[in-house]
């Protein structure tokens, strides 16, 4: 069931240079920061938000102290999709609203403790028939049919995370087999008893998931923070009140992902609140968390994922004195990011109910709109049906040691990388010594000395051309040589890759007893 409340008050203690590129700090502490939209989504945050129209340009504006960041955005070209607010403490104007329904931009307002207050977006004609058919799902049994392919949709992407992710194969054959039941449930209440076995499953298989944090930051790292336990908290019993940071992350997300789906159902026509699937409450928008379960295990690929690549850093996160894990603003700030990959995924599962629910009225049209895929524009133009995308977002890379941003593929920043490369470097010439000084090697040394000095001695000038003199082997030969692979010199002369390669740049002058083999190497003379 959805559990929404997560997202910590913003940080006093936010630095300009956070990492968040949503803001851009001026050198000039007067002059309020540029805030740009980043994945088409802003977040707004801290004390004295203010959402408001100045001169037909949307202006937003937020902050804590004298770290104040401010917007400004025209009609065109202002690349905005959501306005994300968190808290209470601010201003919006209804002109900024109307704005924001001119532009086909979505509202959404979250409490601190990350509930959904509200969401507003784009106003669609609407069709009364529709929410009547939807009020008598469960007499037209549309509600048995799209409760049972919801969660259907979710064990099977549940399985798919516990096979790809964690490669637990039996529990996935284990959640498949409970899956196979739904074919042959009959009511509504044999599917709810059917999810939570498999949700039981499911998290049991993330227990004992590691979460790891930059090394300096383990001595602030509460020891039940480092591996992931169970979805329910001590605190609580339930989701709410997160006790560790991927609890937080997961719950964060989830209220993202009831925003969208409320956004979805008041696009399509459809009551966020009459639920088929979760009982009626009056502080729940019922048929929001009912699509939430199909897109929920993509949720939980996202977090797994992310976890089992990158640390997370403890500023991130800000600890209650009765335990309860919060977020921190510049991480919700970046997840807030992935909100139009959720509206995504939840666009063609609102179409699909939302044409089960119309099914069941001869008076609604027999081909359904798809306001949020267009697919049947697509279909009618000849374009292909868009398929479901996967979140985009990525994580910065931090260094395991410090937490600093790195470069992809790199484990460690530079600084962190120099002392354990350091011993690296001195346990290997240590080796190397050893080895070096074994009798195997100074036998095989002291052959090839031997065989050496033979040749030298075995060598006589007065076999070498009267023209091959050293002369010319410095103005002739040797500028030729840098043309020459080393491997070609050594293979030629019998010598290491090494001592060619001094040869090659002129370095050393070889033994004259080379010098003949170099100069047919070299085709001289012409």
């Amino acid at each position: 069931m959805a559990a929404t409340q997560t997202v910590a008050q913003a940080s006093p203690f936010r630095k300009s240079g956070s990492g968040v590129p949503l803001r851009i700090k001026p050198t000039d502490r007067a002059i309020p920061s540029v805030m740009r939209p980043r994945r088409g989504v802003i977040v707004l945050y801290g004390y004295g938000s203010s959402v408001r129209v100045e001169r037909g340009h949307l202006i937003v504006e937020d902050g804590i102290g004298s770290d104040r960041f401010k917007g400004r955005f025209s009609r065109v070209g202002h690349g905005l999709e959501r306005l994300v607010v968190v808290g209470a403490n601010g201003i919006v104007s209804l002109a900024a609203v109307r704005w924001l329904a001119d532009q086909n931009a979505s509202f959404v307002m979250l409490e601190r403790d990350g509930t959904v207050l509200a969401t507003t977006g784009p106003v669609r004609p609407s069709d009364v028939r529709l929410r009547r058919a939807q009020a008598l799902a469960h007499q037209s049994g549309a509600a048995f049919r799209i409760s049972r392919e919801l969660i259907d949709r979710k064990l099977a992407g549940q399985e798919r995370v516990v096979r790809q992710s964690l490669a637990d194969f039996t529990v996935s054959k284990l959640i498949h087999e409970i899956r196979s039941e739904l074919a042959e449930v009959e009511t509504i209440d044999a599917i709810r008893s059917v999810e939570p076995r498999a949700a039981r499953v499911y998290w049991k298989a993330w227990q004992g998931v590691p979460i790891n944090f930059p090394e300096k930051d383990l001595p602030r790292v509460p020891e039940h923070w480092r591996s992931f336990d169970t979805r329910a908290s001590t605190l609580s019993g339930s989701p709410r009140l997160a006790a560790n940071p991927v609890n937080s992350i997961l719950n964060y997300l989830y209220a993202l992902l009831e925003a969208e789906c409320r956004l979805a159902c008041a696009t399509l026509g459809l009551d966020p609140e009459m639920g088929v699937l979760h009982m009626d409450k009056p502080t729940r928008d019922s048929f929001a968390c009912d699509l939430m379960e199909a897109i929920r295990p993509e949720v939980d690929a996202y977090v797994l994922n992310w976890i089992t690549r990158q640390p997370l850093k403890r500023s991130w996160f800000f600890e209650e004195r009765n335990g309860n894990c919060r977020l921190m603003a510049d991480l919700a700030t970046q997840l807030a990011e992935t909100t139009s990959t959720w509206a995504r995924l939840v666009a063609p599962v609102a179409e699909w109910a939302m044409k089960e629910i119309a099914s069941t009225t001869r008076t609604r049209k027999s081909i359904s709109t798809t306001r949020l895929t267009q697919n049947h524009r697509r279909a009618v133009s000849g374009g292909e049906v868009r398929p479901e995308p996967k979140a985009k977002v990525r994580q910065p890379n931090m260094c395991n040691v410090c937490g600093s941003e790195i470069a992809r593929r790199q484990k460690s920043c530079l600084a962190c990388s120099l002392i354990p490369s350091t011993e690296r470097i001195t346990a290997v010439a240590a080796k190397g010594l050893i080895a070096s000084h074994t009798p195997e090697a100074q036998a095989k040394r002291s052959k090839k000395h031997h065989a050496l000095h033979t040749a030298r001695r075995a060598w006589s000038a007065s076999d070498q051309p009267d023209w091959l003199t050293q002369e010319f082997y410095l103005s002739k030969m040797q500028p030729k040589l840098a043309a020459q692979s080393s491997r070609g010199i050594a293979r030629e002369l019998h010598v290491s890759r090494s001592y060619a390669i001094q040869i090659r740049h002129g370095r050393v002058v070889p033994h004259p007893r080379h010098w003949q083999a170099l100069a047919k190497l070299l085709m001289l003379p012409k």
